[in-house]
């Protein structure tokens, strides 16, 4: 399908006005370089700017900023960083979902370390050479660090941008359109531009309102002539399909609980599970590990990007002896282990 262009020839974004209500309205995240600091010459680091970026993928704010400062306690540069074991790093990351993002995070500190000397590269073109950073990651640490005349369009500039535009077509079938448009406008001050629009997508065009009133794109926006919360528009959303499985929590008789690493590939590869079945999308009876009084702990669902899981969860005590290739956990070192979202669940679920 060909992309969308902008309607009726819009105006080119106010760089200067919205530079203006970022230099009063900025939000304050402790990633960032405040706008006054900015114009006192101080820097952005590029380790913390990447950081960041990694981490707010498919997550928000108020999520990421517990892990964030965790991290850079624990690695306050990219050397530390390369240097942890990536089961360390695993841990830190449970709960934050998108487990990729963590063995790429490592990879690419490691890679930093390897062919830049332990100095973040902030040009683009760089960027785009080290482990899990694609063209929105790469634009976004080159604008903020640099001022590198990049257009950054993450989710919040998309929907400013779909609404400024009044765009007849889902995002995603305008995706040249938006950029072209940002590209056009970015000012001296790109990194202070990129952020801008992201705080107004967060903060003034989210997706529930838009407080037209407040913006400073509103004299050019087309969408505030007509409603803006029609934009932007929503794509058909195919149907999501579902999976199922059973999940064994095995305890000790002091009550540790038996734990595995999953595979080094496929879905949350490398992170902490309690056994269980393979995820299928035919409904089985449980295959449980070795003989043992299984007690039915109920069932747990979780959301993943592309399917719904389905899980039946169990319990037991079994014979330590009996099993390998894992480890037990004591139930108050549980917090501490690299265990994904959905496990956690399971492990609620038998009343952990």
């Amino acid at each position: 399908m060909p992309q969308a262009r902008p309607a009726q020839n819009p105006s080119p974004l106010d760089a200067a006005a919205v530079l203006a209500w970022y230099d009063q309205h900025a939000r304050t995240l402790p990633w960032r370089v405040s706008p006054a600091d900015r114009a006192a010459g101080i820097r952005p680091d590029a380790y913390s700017v990447w950081l960041s970026e990694v981490m707010l993928q498919q997550t928000t704010v108020a999520a990421v900023t517990a892990y964030f400062l965790r991290f850079t306690e624990l690695w306050p540069t990219v050397a530390d960083l390369a240097s942890a074991p990536l089961d360390a790093v695993l841990k830190q990351w449970a709960g934050l979902g998108y487990y990729a993002r963590a063995r790429n995070l490592h990879a690419c500190a490691q890679a930093v370390v390897e062919r830049f000397a332990g100095i973040f590269p902030t040009d683009s073109a760089d960027l785009l050479t080290l482990p899990g950073i694609g063209p929105y990651t790469a634009a976004a640490i080159a604008a903020i660090t640099s001022d590198e005349t990049i257009a950054v369009v993450d989710g919040n500039v998309d929907r400013v941008l779909a609404r400024y535009l009044a765009l007849p077509v889902p995002v995603r079938e305008a995706k040249d359109a938006i950029r072209d448009t940002v590209q056009a406008s970015v000012p001296a001050r790109a990194g202070d531009f990129a952020q801008a629009l992201m705080d107004l997508g967060a903060t003034i065009c989210t997706p529930r309102a838009a407080l037209c009133m407040l913006c400073p794109l509103q004299p050019g926006c087309a969408g505030t002539r007509l409603d803006p919360l029609v934009y932007p528009i929503k794509p058909a959303k195919p149907e999501r399909p579902v999976r199922y499985g059973h999940a064994f929590v095995m305890r000790d008789t002091a009550g540790d609980v038996y734990l595995q690493t999953r595979a080094d590939t496929g879905l949350l590869a490398k992170m902490t599970e309690t056994p269980g079945t393979l995820w299928s999308g035919d409904k089985a009876a449980p295959a449980f590990p070795q003989a043992a009084d299984w007690r039915p702990c109920g069932q747990v669902i979780h959301i993943f990007t592309h399917f719904r899981l389905e899980l039946d969860v169990w319990s037991a005590t079994v014979d330590p002896k009996s099993l390998d290739g894992g480890w037990w956990s004591s139930p108050t070192d549980l917090g501490g282990e690299a265990l994904p979202t959905v496990f956690r669940k399971v492990l609620a679920a038998a009343g952990l």
